[in-house]
């Protein structure tokens, strides 16, 4: 897979926001230093032209910019709405423009080691991939023929991730983003009350794990639709356990109980009960002949390498303005791998006897589960999730 820089902006701009970013452990700017806009401002006003007559303009109001030539020089083949026209300048648009100028003039110096950059590199060798709501895309489209009038640098390719909707079921009532997270938040510490028998919030020992539960419930939870498609938040979500196979929480309970195995036969080495892990080249594969231990060998080992690539490629070079993107692929992977191990793991007893006739067997089936733990923490990585020992 080719590397490539990543530069995550604008910074965010809503006060509510970045606490609830750093809560899903999404490592998104806040706004702090704005770029500098006078270039900008004066290329609007100088060269531009840009009218003020006609009345007071608002506060934060430049005025209005005409976008029927590079709409008809670039827009229109790239796939942007016809309909375009005129843009009311502002501040904050200008704000936004000058962070992505900034982002593009520093990307070749930006470039990590063992990525070729020609010495006259400029923007033409990055792509800006703007991730927008479905009802704000008009508006980018906008901002994006914006800045090829304003900026000569600007890349000449921009695309559109577009998001849909979000819905609340049952509601019509808006859910901002930290009662969602604090919903959720309080779901999971409920759950685990249920399952320990005790009240664990006050517990400094669990108040990571519960922050990492409700990250991933929520990114499951949003993550698990395909991104264009409308999302329906159910809010009593009775998968908030560690028996809803269909969550967050389920994938971390099953690394939790691998985490316990691991650590069982680690124990049981120290006691002298079992040998110290062989070589894998000894190892012998022809002992696994349960079905689940293929089941989860050609179903989910094996076909991860080549999932994990498809979740992370955006089809870029095509044509069009739109580009898509699998994060359900990942989700739904996990939640079945999860369940395929869950349904091996209660029927099968891994630790058995400590007899030697059985150790063959035992390690060959530890090994597998390696594999298998190997790739549930590398997907939840791909998420920003780290693993859980306990839950």
């Amino acid at each position: 897979m080719d590397r490539v820089r990543v530069r995550l902006v604008p910074a965010v701009r809503d006060p509510h926001m970045p606490t609830f970013l750093q809560q899903l452990r999404v490592d998104w700017p806040a706004a702090s230093e704005r770029a500098a806009t006078e270039a900008l401002r004066s290329r609007v006003l100088a060269e531009l032209g840009l009218a003020r007559e006609g009345g007071a303009l608002a506060p934060g109001v430049l005025g209005t910019v005409s976008l029927k030539e590079v709409l008809q020089e670039r827009g229109r083949a790239a796939g942007y709405d016809p309909k375009l026209d005129k843009c009311l300048v502002t501040e904050d648009q200008l704000s936004v423009l000058a962070e992505l100028q900034e982002a593009v003039s520093q990307w070749p110096q930006a470039s990590p080691p063992g990525l070729a950059v020609a010495p006259h590199a400029s923007a033409d060798v990055c792509m800006v991939i703007h991730v927008v709501s479905c009802e704000e895309e008009f508006q980018q489209q906008k901002l994006d023929l914006l800045w090829w009038k304003l900026d000569d640098r600007a890349p000449l390719t921009q695309k559109h991730l577009v998001c849909g909707p979000v819905k609340v079921a049952g509601t019509p009532s808006k859910l901002t983003a930290p009662e969602y997270y604090e919903l959720r938040h309080t779901q999971v510490c409920k759950a685990s009350a249920l399952k320990h028998g005790r009240d664990l919030v006050q517990d400094p020992a669990w108040t990571e794990v519960f922050s990492i539960l409700s990250a991933a419930t929520i990114k499951f939870e949003m993550l698990s639709t395909a991104p264009q498609s409308q999302l329906l938040l159910a809010l009593a979500d009775s998968s908030i356990s560690t028996k809803g196979t269909r969550s967050g929480t389920f994938v971390m309970y099953n690394c939790a109980r691998l985490a316990t195995l691991f650590e069982g036969y680690k124990h049981s080495t120290e006691q002298g009960l079992y040998p110290t892990f062989p070589p894998v080249s000894s190892l012998d594969f022809s002992l696994l002949q349960d079905e689940g231990e293929w089941l989860l060998l050609f179903n989910g080992v094996l076909p991860f390498p080549d999932l994990l690539g498809q979740t992370a490629a955006l089809a870029c070079a095509a044509s069009g303005l739109h580009v898509t993107a699998r994060t359900e692929t990942m989700c739904k992977f996990l939640v079945q791998l999860s369940m395929d191990f869950s349904s091996y793991y209660n029927r099968v007893h891994i630790l058995g006897e400590p007899r030697p006739h059985l150790f063959g067997q035992m390690f060959a089936r530890l090994q597998l589960l390696r594999a298998v733990r190997e790739v549930l923490h590398t997907g939840l990585a791909t998420l920003g999730l780290p693993p859980l020992s306990h839950i």
